[in-house]
C-alpha cells in the first residue's frame, strides 16, 4: 500500500509536468500560486507569518524539509494537526502552491532587533517562562514546547503572542473548567476526551482524567489562551531582546 501511495504522487507529479524534487519557479506559476494560497491557505496562514498557523516565511519548514514532503503535506495534510489535506485542488495546483510557500523562504529574516543573550536571561527570570514552557526537554509542560518555536512562528508573531496571547493562540491547547457535582472547580488544559471522561493537565502541571459522570458543567473555551498577558511586565527593548531569543529556538535547524 505504502509503495503503490509513492507511486501514486510520484506520477501525479510528473503528470504536473515537473520532477518529484522541482516546484515551478517561474513568475507565471507563482503568481498562481500565491492565487491558489489566498483562496486555499491564507485563513490560517495569513500572509505566511502573520497568521494563526505555522509560519511559512523560512527556509527550513519543521515538517517539509524537501520538496516532494511539502507537496504530500499539501496533499494529505498533518495527521494529529490542524492542517487538513488540500480539497478542490488540482495537481498544478498543489505543485504552484508548493512553488509559491518555497519562495516565501527567500525573504525569511535571517536575524531580528534585540539581544538573544538578554532575551533568555528575561525568559529564564523576569517572565518566567520556564515555569510553563519546555525547550530542549527543559522547564515546565503547562505550555507549549518552544524547542522549535523560532522555526515555527515569525518574529512578528511571536511578539504577538507575549503582548496578546489571545490572538496568537495555539491549537491543542484549549483552557477547560468543570465543575464537580460537589460544587468543586478544576481548571486546565484539554489533553484528550471522550463520552465518558475528559483529561486535563492543571497549573501545577498535574495529570487530571475526571469522570463525566462526577461532573455538572464542563466549559471550554477555544478564545482564551491560558498565557497570561506581558504587555505591562516587558518594556519595548525587552520585548524586542526576548523575541530575539525566542526566534533562535529553531532545535539545531
Amino acid at each position: 500500500m505504502r509503495f503503490t501511495r509513492i507511486l501514486y504522487l510520484a506520477g501525479s507529479l510528473a503528470a504536473a509536468g515537473w520532477a518529484q524534487s522541482t516546484l515551478p519557479m517561474d513568475p507565471a506559476s507563482l503568481a498562481a500560486g500565491k492565487k491558489s494560497y489566498d483562496f486555499h491557505c491564507a485563513f490560517c496562514h495569513g500572509k505566511g507569518d502573520d497568521g494563526m498557523a505555522a509560519n511559512l516565511v523560512t527556509p527550513n519548514l519543521v515538517h517539509a524539509p524537501t520538496d516532494s514532503s511539502l507537496l504530500n503535506i499539501i496533499r494529505t495534510g498533518i495527521p494529529g494537526s490542524d492542517m487538513p489535506p488540500a480539497l478542490g485542488m488540482t495537481d498544478t495546483e498543489m505543485a504552484q502552491v508548493a512553488g509559491y510557500v518555497r519562495s516565501l523562504g527567500r525573504s525569511a529574516p535571517t536575524r531580528v532587533a534585540g539581544d538573544m543573550a538578554k532575551g533568555k536571561a528575561l525568559y529564564n527570570g523576569k517572565g518566567g517562562c520556564a515555569g510553563c514552557h519546555m525547550v530542549g526537554g527543559v522547564g515546565g509542560r503547562s505550555g507549549p514546547d518552544l524547542t522549535l518555536i523560532g522555526a515555527m512562528r515569525s518574529p512578528s508573531n511571536l511578539k504577538t503572542s507575549i503582548v496578546d496571547p489571545n490572538a496568537a493562540m495555539v491549537g491543542g491547547w484549549t483552557m477547560v473548567r468543570v465543575t464537580m457535582k460537589d460544587g468543586r472547580k478544576v481548571s486546565g488544559i484539554r489533553l484528550n476526551e471522550d463520552n465518558f471522561q475528559i483529561s486535563l493537565r492543571d497549573g501545577k502541571s498535574q495529570l487530571l482524567t475526571i469522570d463525566k459522570s462526577t461532573t455538572s458543567a464542563i466549559e471550554r473555551d477555544i478564545t482564551k489562551s491560558s498565557m497570561p498577558n506581558y504587555s505591562k511586565v516587558f518594556n519595548a527593548e525587552e520585548l524586542d531582546n526576548l523575541t530575539a531569543y525566542l526566534f533562535s529556538l529553531r532545535g539545531g535547524l
